[in-house]
Parts: structure tokens; sequence; C-alpha cells
């Protein structure tokens, strides 16, 4: 596991206890990841994923965003 891996999951673990749709949004990150292959990347995918998202899950996205910028 790298160390954006290891951010991911950190993220996603601080997130948790916020987030409504947790297996949604996990499901989500990890994909994305995947496509990626980089932070950069990853960052604009997830990005564009919030801008299409609808509320609720729209603001999931933007606890996780929130708590991976932070680390």
């Amino acid at each position: 596991m790298d160390n954006a891996e290891k951010l991911i999951k950190e993220a996603l673990f601080e997130a948790r206890p916020y987030v409504e749709y947790y297996d949604r949004l996990e499901g989500l990150v990890r994909s994305l990841w995947r496509k990626s292959g980089n932070m950069q990347d990853f960052l604009r995918l997830l990005n564009e994923e919030l801008k299409r998202a609808e509320e609720p899950f729209k603001t999931d996205i933007r606890i996780f965003l929130q708590k991976f910028e932070a680390l």
C-alpha cells in the first residue's frame, strides 16, 4: 500500500461517522483511485463526481474531501 492509498484509507475512516452513505462513498473513492493512478487525477475525478452528485451524497463527498485535504 503506497502513501496515497494510506491517506485515502485514513480519510475514509475519519469521514465515516459523518457521512450518510459510507459504503457508496467508499466504493466511489476506491473506484476513482483505481481509474486515476495518481493523486492529481484522483482529485480531478472526485471533483467532477462532486459536480454531478445530488444531495445528500454530495455532502458525503465534500466531507471526504475535507478529511482527505486535512491529512
